[in-house]
């Protein structure tokens, strides 16, 4: 009797230790959001196998026009037979191609992560001007991405370590671009006044309703993580390409919304607060991609190089006013939509409006901004080693400018911190 009770005491305490590490682990990893910058240096290499296993690079805007070509085709159109269609490829379902997957992947992978850590909840944005301003910052972004063919991603993130010339004009643009798309934000009519919204107050105000809700979001987070790995494990009966692109899909989701990656954010602080801390991982994710990217390649993997035409730099400045109009890149409205922020959803339906205008209008703009252009491999032209060097340098110069730029604000920081600094010291 006397063993029983002790052997049932031993079995509730190392029970109740065990719940207590998941806790605290729980706490620690998934609850907290994760510092960007490893996260940023870990999707470069990610990238990089991404791109060596699968044979393309990470990318989503095309996939995203080829859903608004799906869509144009039920309504009796035939987009398939479009030169733009023709360019990326219209074949087949979402289900049956790379891109397609893997942006399944990642939508599952960041709202797994959002549920875990408690994070998803339907929020509406305090204004509808808002909702107008991110359809049609969407519909600029992704119109400009897909004029340049890619958005910040392949022709940024992974168009640079591809060694393709037209990325480093696009990620130049794009920068311009984010500065003209706060001057438009900062216009009065677009100002909008900052309200808490009661019922999320008082909801998390409760904390039997918090803990409710808390319990519930992580169950549904694993339910989640099992449909993900069940949807991996159906697409490697077809190719063990498509089964590694929902794997990294979810990696890439998750990574972006536990660290809260947003181009957008990278780009505006550069002309409002001079803050570094994102656009420092982007340079260094690039850097270590760069690495992976140029092995693969000299393996026999073949890059992907696009036009170094106008169509790069007018959709690097069309893509930065964009993100900056809807708040949010096409990694930001994608973790942020998951999180159940009704405003993203809405940037997304814009980003695919806005690609497939530029397929609807392809004759015209390419034949003009893209096509008479050379497609320029860094790598070709100046030799391999000579092209790998070129780009850390270019990086190195774009931190090197970074951290001047932020020098600027410095000051105005100093000025803002000796008031609190004072009243703690009083």
């Amino acid at each position: 009797m006397r063993a029983t009770f002790f052997g049932a005491a031993f079995a509730v305490a190392q029970k109740g230790s065990s719940m207590s590490i998941l806790s605290e682990f729980r706490a620690r990893y998934l609850v907290r959001f994760w510092s960007p910058i490893p996260a940023l240096v870990a999707l470069g290499v990610a990238s990089a196998y991404y791109f060596a296993i699968t044979g393309t690079f990470w990318a989503v805007t095309g996939e995203f026009t080829r859903w608004g070509g799906h869509v144009l085709a039920w309504f009796g159109f035939q987009p398939q037979e479009w030169s733009y269609f023709k360019l990326i490829g219209l074949q087949g379902t979402p289900l049956d191609r790379i891109d397609g997957v893997m942006i399944i992947g990642m939508l599952l992978g960041a709202l797994c992560t959002a549920l875990w850590a408690n994070n998803v909840s339907l929020r509406w944005p305090t204004s509808k001007r808002r909702l107008v301003q991110g359809l049609i910052g969407g519909i600029i972004a992704g119109f400009g991405a897909r004029l340049a063919m890619g958005c910040n991603l392949a022709a940024f993130f992974t168009g640079i370590p591809m060694f393709s010339l037209h990325a480093w004009a696009f990620m130049l643009a794009t920068v311009g671009g984010a500065w003209v798309g706060v001057k438009i934000c900062l216009l009065p009519f677009l100002r909008v006044p900052l309200k808490v919204g009661s019922q999320a107050s008082s909801l998390f105000a409760d904390p039997q309703a918090r803990e409710q809700r808390n319990r519930m979001q992580v169950r549904l987070g694993v339910a989640v993580a099992a449909v993900a790995v069940a949807f991996a494990a159906w697409r490697f009966e077809v190719s063990i390409a498509l089964g590694m692109a929902v794997l990294f899909g979810v990696v890439f989701g998750g990574l972006i919304e536990r660290a809260q990656i947003c181009f957008t954010s990278a780009a505006r602080d550069l002309w409002t607060t001079g803050r570094t801390q994102i656009a420092y991982g982007i340079l260094l994710g690039m850097a270590v991609a760069c690495v992976g990217t140029f092995g693969a390649i000299m393996l026999g993997a073949s890059a992907k190089i696009f036009w170094m035409g106008p169509n790069a730099v007018i959709g690097g400045l069309l893509f930065g006013i964009g993100i900056v109009l809807a708040g949010g890149c096409e990694t930001g409205w994608m973790y942020r939509a998951m999180e159940g922020q009704v405003h993203f959803w809405v940037v997304g339906i814009g980003n695919v409006i806005g690609g497939t205008l530029v397929a609807v209008y392809w004759d015209e703009l390419g034949t003009s901004l893209a096509l008479p252009y050379p497609k320029i491999d860094l790598l070709e032209q100046m030799g391999p080693g000579t092209g790998l060097l070129f780009s850390f340098a270019g990086l190195a110069l774009a931190m090197l400018l970074v951290h001047l730029n932020a020098r600027r604000f410095q000051p105005k920081r100093s000025a803002a911190l000796e008031p609190a600094q004072t009243e703690s010291l009083a």
